[in-house]
């Protein structure tokens, strides 16, 4: 007479061979029965509400109609059933939609048999148990992101841009600038209005006081001749 505090399970899986191997590991465990075996999803459906098993060991990949389709259903009809996933799909995407739908467990199929165990007892006693190289993932789309690195203004100003604005702040004039950069006048003060309003400077004096931090006085041989 089979124990009534065993965990009852029912097998959902398009491969024989698979299921036979499942049913041979289950029923060898003291505290577990396999009570039925389905292949596609509607014989799962079913299956489920026929035999109200303890766990639904469901296969995501299957004809006619697959696990992702039924899961919700499942998690209606026989709310008392937890459905664990046994599953090839090792993709983030599988696990995050398979647990918004109701999943109590995710284990792929490259797992021991010890952890197919461990994840079954988990999730009976109303536990959720997901395969640890999934976890990873997982855990890093709830946290947050970091912040996006914040950009010196400095690097957003082109190379002319960054000439004249070093001149300008060693003293230079828009004169004397355009004869050493072979520019004209006008060029010279398009390049200090437009790097000045990058870098969020209005007056000359603000200028200087960005020089003096960023050292750009004393850069180069650009210094003023006395």
């Amino acid at each position: 007479m089979t124990d009534t505090s065993n965990i009852r399970v029912l097998l959902a899986d398009d491969h024989a061979v698979l299921r036979a191997g499942l049913r041979l590991l289950i029923n060898a465990q003291p505290d577990m029965e396999t009570v039925g075996e389905a292949q596609d999803g509607l014989e799962t459906l079913r299956q489920a509400e026929a035999l109200q098993p303890d766990v639904i060991l469901l296969d995501l990949s299957m004809p006619r109609v697959g696990g992702l389709a039924i899961l919700s259903e499942l998690h209606t009809r026989v709310p008392g059933s937890r459905i664990l996933i046994l599953t090839m799909h090792e993709e983030e995407e599988y696990l995050r939609e398979a647990l918004r739908l109701g999943a109590a467990g995710y284990v792929v199929k490259s797992a021991a048999d010890q952890e197919l165990l461990a994840a079954i007892r988990s999730v009976a006693r109303g536990d959720v148990y997901i395969h640890p190289s999934m976890t990873r993932p997982l855990l890093e789309g709830l946290l947050p992101s970091p912040p996006p690195a914040v950009q010196d203004p400095w690097q957003t100003l082109s190379e002319r841009e960054q000439q004249v604005i070093r001149r300008v702040a060693q003293g230079y004039t828009n004169r004397e600038i355009a004869g050493q950069l072979h520019l004209s006048i006008k060029t010279v003060e398009t390049y200090r209005s437009r790097a000045m309003e990058k870098l969020g400077l209005r007056t000359r004096a603000q200028l200087v006081q960005y020089a003096v931090q960023r050292g750009l006085l004393t850069e180069g041989n650009q210094d003023r001749p006395g």
